[in-house]
């Protein structure tokens, strides 16, 4: 039986992981509820938010202002996004387009194999760090690296202003309005197409931020958003596909269920208990804790 010491420091890094799962889970889950479709390429942004930290960090602001390149990659990230929304993803909701979801998820895939090609030509397989000259933060007797430490609490503050611009905005207004009727918001007169550039945005920003976030932690390579990608799928599985509020839930469970785990049972099977949480929940509820047993599209 473990310590009460070291089980207190599993369930920490429990919720440290869950908090930044949550924010890929977030960017997936936004992305979904105001166009209705699955991005199959969240994980490319995330690696491309590492990348653009590591350059940041390394040949541009230096270890000291770590903090600014997490800032600049995730309004670099959400740029790009706007920048591929419309010649991408916007010609789905072209009329010659028949079935939205198969274009989704085929153009979708497509750029996921493109950008994660474009970042094996430019910067090679190899495995880079973006140094921090943060230390390791001691909580009683438990020690915490401190950029794991930080990375939490980028992960909160991120999600914390994503809901404070849905919440208290105009465009937060509309985007929540869109995500329950896309037809009515446009007969009040709002752009629709414009909403649609702006949550994609927003989306793999968010994805963006967990990139930045972690690359000090999981280093920066051009699959490095393959596991945060996949996990960001168990939780909108957990909290059903469009529940925001589901996703918050979904990531400390899942975060918890992971590191409980790993402590009370064997820890080189990490990745599968949130697997066998994912069946074990779709035998049970298969819309997930906060889905619907059916959507309009």
């Amino acid at each position: 039986m473990p310590s009460a010491d070291l089980f207190l420091q599993y369930i920490v890094a429990g919720m440290m992981l869950g908090a930044l799962y949550t924010v890929m889970a977030l960017g997936i889950t936004f992305i979904y509820s105001i166009m209705k479709m699955i991005n199959w390429s969240m994980g490319e942004f995330y690696m491309i938010g590492s990348y653009l930290q590591y350059i940041f960090v390394i040949y541009v602001l230096g270890v000291k202002y770590w903090y600014l390149g997490v800032l600049v990659s995730a309004v670099s990230v959400f740029i790009l996004g706007c920048i591929l929304e419309p010649v991408v993803i916007r010609p789905m909701f072209g009329g010659f387009v028949e079935r939205r979801t198969e274009y989704a998820t085929v153009v979708t895939i497509a750029l996921m194999l493109a950008l994660r090609s474009a970042a094996y030509v430019l910067g090679g397989p190899y495995q880079r760090n973006p140094q921090t000259n943060l230390p390791r933060l001691t909580l009683g007797e438990l020690t915490i690296p401190g950029e794991r430490a930080v990375a939490f609490a980028g992960a909160i503050i991120a999600i914390a202003l994503f809901y404070g611009f849905l919440r208290f905005t105009w465009f937060g207004l509309a985007l929540r309005a869109a995500a329950q009727n896309r037809v009515a918001i446009q007969t009040a007169g709002v752009n629709i197409r414009r909403l649609d550039q702006l949550a994609f945005g927003i989306g793999v920003a968010l994805a963006g931020v967990a990139g930045a976030l972690l690359a000090p932690v999981f280093l920066v390579y051009p699959t490095n958003g393959a596991i945060t990608t996949m996990k960001g799928f168990e939780i909108i599985i957990i909290a059903g596909l469009g529940s925001i509020p589901g996703a918050l839930l979904g990531g400390l469970i899942l975060g918890l269920v992971e590191a409980l785990c790993s402590v009370l049972l064997s820890p080189g099977f990490q990745h599968a208990y949130g697997f066998l949480l994912v069946l074990a929940l779709l035998l049970v509820r298969p819309y997930g804790l906060f889905g619907e047993r059916e959507r309009e599209v």
